[in-house]
C-alpha cells in the first residue's frame, strides 16, 4: 500500500520533470525559479528522511538536461554541474560554516553576477576556438560551435603571446533589455508571437539549426571561469583579468571578499542595484578564489562544495482575479488577458497581466475570483505565475479557452506546432482591420504622420476608412465635419498621404502587413524580385531560396497572394501610384560588397537612416559596433573618441565622408 509520503514523491518527480521538459526542451517555463527550486528542495528532503524511495532516476539525482539530438553532443573534460540554490542570509553563512569547516581561514570569496541567459562552455586549442558547448546534462553537452561564432564579443583567434595554448573558459551567452526590445519590437511589427523573456530567447537562439539566424540575434557573452593547465595564476579571480588582456570580455563586477559579511554586502548592494543594468541577473554566484582549494573542496555529485548561488527572489504579489478579456491583434492572434483587483508591484500599480495563451490557463487551472500571484516577467511585463488553489471559492467558475473570435465570431483555429489561437476572418474582423491599417502608416511602413491610432479609429468607426486603399480616397469635405478636425489639420493628413505615395517599394511591401514579413524580410523580398508582380507569382521552392526565408514566410506570402480581396487592394493601391517596383535609384552596386561599415559623428550630406541604407544599397553591412570584423569606421564632426580609439586598437581604417563617397563613386 502507497502511503503518504510515496505517493508525494511520485508526484514530485512528475511535476518537476514536466517542468524540466518546458524548460528545457520547450524554452517556455510555466513556473518561476523560486517555485520549481522549492518543489525540488521538497522532493530532495522526502528522498533523505526515506531511503528507501530512492531513485537513480528521479530528477533530483540529476542537473538539468539540454541536450538536443540535432546536434552533435561533445563530453566535458571537466565536469559542467549546477550551483546549489539559497534565498537568504542563514543559508549562506550555512554555505560558509561548511567551507571553514573542511579549508580553515585562510582564503578568499569571490562574488560574482549571476547572469539570466544560457551557459557556455568555449575549448581553445592552439590559441583557435575548437568548440562552443552548452551545459547538457553536466556531463556532455550539445555543440553549438557554428552558431557562437556569430556572437562578435566572443573571440575565434587569440593573438596574445601569454595565455595558454590550450585551456577552457566558461560563461554565460544573454540578450540584453535592449536587443530584446527590438527583437519583441520586429517581430510585433511581422505578426508573429513575441518571445516571453530574453533568457528563454538566448537559450533558444544557441539551438537554431541556421546560423545565419542566429547571427541576427542580438546575443552577447560574459565570460567567468577557466580551466586547464598552466594557467597564470591560482586565483580565479587574477586569471579572469589575465583573460581580459587576452581579448576576452570579462565582467567589471567580481570583487574579492574577505569573509562572508563583506559577501552579504555585495549580496545586499546588488539586490538593490540589479534594476540599473542593461541586462538580466537573477543573483549572486559565491566562489572560494584559490584553485587549488576548489580541487581540495572537490563536488557532490550535482554541484561544486566550493560554490554556490544566492538567487534573488522575484517581486510577487497576491491579488484577485477579477475576470478574463481576450484581445485581438491585427494578425489574428487571440491572447487572453487577466484583469485584476489593482495590486502594486514593483513601483507601479498593476491592474491586468498576460495570460499567453490557451496552454498557460489550463496549466494554472484558472478559475474566477481566484487568488493568483503576479510576477514581472523578465521584470517588465506583469504575468500570472501561480494560483492559490487552497482559497479558491465554492462553485468558481473554470477560465475557459474561448472558441470564437470576441470581435466578429468566427471560429478560432490552431496552426499546429503554434500556442496561439487566431480569428480567420481577417477582411471583416475590426481589430485586424484597424490593426493592419496602423501599421500601413507607421513610421518604418509608409511613414504617414499625421494620422495616429485614434484617427484610424474615428475613421474606421465613421465608415470612411475599411481597408489601406481607402485612405487614399478621403478628401477634405469628408474630414472637416469629424471631431478634432480643424482645416490645417485635415491638410496635414492629405498631404501625408500623398507624399507617402514616394515611399520606396521595400516598406510599402511591410506596410502590406504580411503575417511574418518584418521589416528585413520585406528588404530582403524587394531586392531579390524587384516587384510586386514577381513576388505575386513566385513560388514557395523560389521563396525560399532567397536569404532569411523559411518555409514558414514563404508559405505565409503565397497565402496572401492567393486572396483576391488582398489582390483587390493592391491594385487600388498601384492606381493611386504607389511604388510596388525596385526603382533605379534604391538597386544597389556591389561596390561595398562584402565589407563591413560604421558610421558615427554627424554627417554633412546624411541621416542615420540615409547612410544605412546607402551602405546596403551598395552590397556593404551597415554595422552599429566596432569589432575585429569592422572593415572601416566612417567618421563625420564630434565622433566620440572612444570609438575612434577602439579602431585604431584594432587596425580598423578610418575614412572620411569625402572618401566615403569616392568609394561609391
Amino acid at each position: 500500500m502507497i502511503n503518504d509520503k510515496e505517493k508525494r514523491v511520485i508526484e514530485l518527480r512528475k511535476i518537476i520533470n514536466e517542468h524540466n521538459h518546458r524548460y528545457y526542451v520547450l524554452s517556455s517555463p510555466a513556473i518561476s525559479d523560486y517555485d520549481y527550486d522549492m518543489l525540488m528542495n521538497e522532493l530532495i528532503e522526502l528522498e533523505k528522511q526515506n531511503p528507501e524511495l530512492y531513485d537513480e532516476n528521479s530528477p533530483s539525482q540529476r542537473v538539468g538536461n539540454d541536450i538536443n539530438l540535432e546536434f552533435n553532443q561533445i563530453e566535458h573534460k571537466y565536469p559542467m554541474l549546477s550551483l546549489g540554490n539559497t534565498y537568504n542570509e542563514g543559508e549562506i553563512r550555512d554555505f560558509d560554516t561548511r567551507v571553514r569547516k573542511l579549508a580553515g581561514n585562510n582564503f578568499k570569496y569571490i562574488c560574482e553576477l549571476k547572469y539570466d541567459g544560457a551557459s557556455i562552455s568555449l575549448t581553445y586549442e592552439n590559441k583557435k576556438l575548437k568548440y562552443a558547448v552548452t551545459r547538457g546534462d553536466g556531463t556532455k553537452g550539445d555543440d553549438v560551435t557554428q552558431n557562437v561564432k556569430t556572437i562578435r564579443s566572443i573571440p575565434l583567434d587569440l593573438s596574445a603571446t601569454d595565455c595558454p595554448n590550450n585551456f577552457e573558459i566558461r560563461g554565460e551567452i544573454f540578450i540584453p533589455h535592449a536587443g530584446f526590445e527590438q527583437m519583441n519590437k520586429e517581430r510585433e511589427e511581422a505578426g508573429e508571437p513575441l518571445y516571453a523573456n530574453p533568457r528563454n530567447t538566448a537559450s533558444g537562439s544557441l539551438k537554431l539549426q541556421n546560423s545565419a539566424v542566429v547571427a541576427t540575434r542580438p546575443l552577447d557573452c560574459y565570460l567567468y571561469y577557466i580551466l586547464g593547465e598552466g594557467l597564470p595564476s591560482d586565483s580565479h579571480y587574477e586569471n579572469l583579468q589575465e583573460a581580459k588582456k587576452w581579448g576576452f570580455k570579462i565582467p567589471e563586477e567580481p570583487q574579492c571578499c574577505n569573509n562572508i559579511d563583506e559577501v552579504w554586502n555585495f549580496i545586499s548592494e546588488w539586490d538593490n542595484k540589479r534594476h540599473e543594468l542593461p541586462f538580466d541577473i537573477d543573483g549572486i554566484v559565491i566562489k572560494v578564489d584559490s584553485l587549488n582549494l576548489q580541487h581540495e573542496l572537490g563536488f557532490t555529485a550535482k554541484s561544486p562544495r566550493w560554490a554556490i548561488s544566492y538567487k534573488f527572489k522575484t517581486e510577487r504579489v497576491a491579488t484577485i482575479l477579477e475576470s478574463v478579456s481576450f484581445q485581438v491583434g491585427r494578425t489574428g492572434a487571440v491572447t487572453p488577458v487577466a484583469n485584476l483587483k489593482p495590486v502594486k508591484l514593483a513601483g507601479t500599480t498593476v491592474k491586468r497581466a498576460s495570460l499567453h495563451n490557451a496552454d498557460i490557463i489550463a496549466s494554472l487551472d484558472l478559475h474566477l475570483g481566484d487568488t493568483v500571484f503576479i510576477e514581472k516577467g523578465g521584470e517588465i511585463i506583469p504575468k500570472v505565475v501561480a494560483v492559490d488553489k487552497d482559497n479558491r471559492l465554492n462553485n468558481a467558475h473554470t477560465v475557459i479557452f474561448i472558441e470564437q473570435c470576441p470581435e466578429c465570431g468566427a471560429k478560432l483555429v490552431k496552426n499546429e506546432g503554434e500556442a496561439a489561437h487566431y480569428c480567420p476572418n481577417e477582411q471583416s474582423c475590426a481589430p485586424q482591420i484597424k490593426g493592419k491599417i496602423t501599421h500601413f502608416i507607421s513610421r518604418k511602413a509608409m511613414n504617414i504622420d499625421s494620422l495616429g491610432e485614434e484617427t484610424i479609429e474615428l475613421l474606421y468607426n465613421e465608415g470612411l476608412i475599411k481597408n489601406i486603399a481607402d485612405l487614399y480616397d478621403l478628401k477634405a469635405e469628408q474630414l472637416l465635419p469629424l471631431d478634432r478636425m480643424a482645416e490645417k489639420s485635415v491638410n496635414n493628413i492629405l498631404t501625408s498621404i500623398s507624399d507617402s505615395k514616394n515611399i520606396p517599394f521595400e516598406k510599402v511591401l511591410f506596410g502590406l502587413g504580411i503575417r511574418y514579413v518584418g521589416a528585413t524580410v520585406a528588404k530582403n523580398l524587394a531586392r531579390s524580385l524587384k516587384s510586386i508582380d514577381s513576388l505575386m507569382n513566385a513560388s514557395i521552392e523560389e521563396l525560399t531560396n532567397i536569404d532569411d526565408i523559411g518555409d514558414r514566410i514563404a508559405q505565409s506570402v503565397v497565402q496572401f497572394f492567393e486572396s483576391e480581396k488582398n489582390i483587390a487592394i493592391i491594385k487600388r493601391l498601384k492606381e493611386v501610384g504607389l511604388q510596388f517596383e525596385l526603382q533605379e535609384q534604391e538597386k544597389h552596386s556591389n561596390k561595398l560588397e562584402g565589407l563591413s561599415i560604421i558610421a558615427s559623428g554627424k554627417l554633412t550630406n546624411f541621416s542615420r537612416d540615409e547612410i544605412k541604407m546607402v551602405i546596403e544599397m551598395n552590397g556593404g553591412k551597415a554595422v552599429s559596433s566596432i569589432s575585429a570584423k569592422t572593415n572601416f569606421l566612417l567618421a563625420g564632426e564630434n565622433i566620440g573618441p572612444n570609438k575612434l580609439a577602439k579602431a585604431e586598437k584594432l587596425g580598423i581604417p578610418i575614412i572620411s565622408e569625402e572618401e566615403f563617397l569616392k568609394m561609391i563613386n
